[in-house]
């Protein structure tokens, strides 16, 4: 009796990514692509309606952040696994990706029969990290504890942006949230790194090397 294929859902902004990810893995036996979506949003509502085995998931894309749709897909289908396939490789997102239930993050520059073998390993129960990811986490584990090792991805794009002295509206528009969401982000930041203001705030982040925004 043949077995049932893996179905999989693609979530990238990039139609080129899910394009060329799609003629990958259909090339394999056991594999079908049931869905494409560019945005979380999108990605829970199909896999709420597909039901995949597999979503394939990259970090950056427009709206919610990665930790909050894998969340998010992890309520919507409970029995799919999701694999994070992106660019980045810092601590902080192998961290956040993880704990919202990821089982597998891999990096874009990873060879193709990486990817076959993530996308097995993970679709088995297995959990996959790529090496560069292993070698972010196992730095991170050695490193002394910083205030700063308490913040999600987002608050790290929030301090990074409030340090270089911009405005909560620009902030808003850099990271494509609203100015109220911003504010609420800004608030948590302070009562995070116990400091009162913005100032302290920024001196905090230059001291820990925080001037650029987590990518």
């Amino acid at each position: 009796m043949t077995s049932a294929p893996i179905r999989i859902l693609l979530v990238d902004d990039h139609a080129v990514v899910r394009e060329g990810l799609r003629g990958l893995l259909e090339q394999e036996a056991g594999m079908l692509v049931v869905g494409e979506a560019g945005d979380g949003a999108t990605a829970v509502r199909l896999a709420a309606a597909e039901r995949p085995n597999l979503i394939i998931l990259d970090l950056k894309m427009p709206g919610a952040t990665a930790a909050d749709t894998i969340a998010a897909l992890r309520v919507a289908v409970p029995e799919a696994q999701v694999l994070v396939f992106t660019s980045y490789a810092e601590d902080t997102q192998v961290r956040d990706a993880l704990t919202a239930g990821a089982s597998g993050y891999l990096l874009k520059d990873a060879l193709r029969d990486d990817l076959l073998r993530a996308v097995r390993e993970v679709c088995a129960g297995r959990a996959w990290l790529d090496p560069q990811a292993q070698r972010q986490m196992l730095e991170w584990m050695r490193r002394p504890p910083s205030v700063v090792d308490s913040l999600t991805e987002r608050e790290h794009s929030v301090l990074a942006l409030l340090a270089e002295g911009h405005s909560n509206k620009h902030i808003a528009r850099k990271l494509d949230l609203t100015e109220g969401t911003v504010k609420g982000y800004v608030s948590q930041v302070l009562d995070k790194l116990g400091v009162s203001d913005r100032t302290q705030a920024a001196l905090l982040a230059q001291r820990e090397g925080l001037l650029r925004p987590k990518r």
